[in-house]
């Protein structure tokens, strides 16, 4: 075990094998420490670094049964941000009375180090099994204009369905309730990991 510099305990995963340290920049993901943060200060670092959503309305966050943020720290500095609730959609996603989890949010440092995001996504499923064992499922959606869906992949997730902006809000029995325009247009794919 190393201590960093407030005190708390990080885990070293290949202790044969050190990580050369690189001063106050972190040079592997492996350096990173991930945990739960305010709810407030996700929705911060989400406005520095998300690509097409840097705004999040908080009581969307709030309102949720099931919600939680986690940040991904070294030495006293975030370079990463994840935002999770209740899906979006709600019930209408598991017509079998299962509990989902949605990632609403997930943003990264420009300069954190490279393979940050497939580190922090494995820690924060098991944060998220330990936290809420009633969840099923998690999900996700990558909007495909600026990202493929690598850390997705990377990480065991499964592709399940493309999705359009005219069927964005379209409620499973077809009627859907009158959205505003979407504040990222394109295609977007849904990402599904059962737990």
């Amino acid at each position: 075990m190393a201590i960093d510099s407030r005190g708390e305990s990080i885990r070293v995963v290949h202790p044969l094998f050190p990580v050369e340290g690189g001063g106050s920049i972190p040079t592997s993901p492996l350096q990173l420490h991930v945990g739960e943060i305010h709810v407030t200060r996700a929705i911060q670092l989400n406005a520095i670094w998300h690509s097409r959503l840097p705004n999040v309305v908080r009581g969307n966050i709030d309102r949720n049964t099931h919600s939680v943020c986690f940040g991904a720290e070294y030495a006293g500095n975030f370079y990463a941000s994840a935002i999770w609730s209740s899906p979006v959609a709600g019930n209408r996603l598991s017509s079998d009375g299962t509990i989902w989890l949605e990632l609403r949010r997930f943003a990264i440092a420009s300069d954190a180090p490279k393979n940050t995001a497939s580190r922090v996504m494995a820690i924060m499923v098991r944060l998220l099994r330990v936290k809420f064992p009633d969840v099923t499922r998690l999900i996700s959606y990558h909007d495909t204009d600026v990202h493929s869906g690598t850390i997705y992949k990377a990480a065991g997730w499964t592709a399940t369905k493309k999705v359009t902006d005219s069927n964005w809000g379209v409620r499973s029995s077809g009627r859907g309730r009158k959205r505003a325009p979407p504040v990222a247009p394109g295609i977007k794919v849904r990402w599904e990991l059962a737990l």
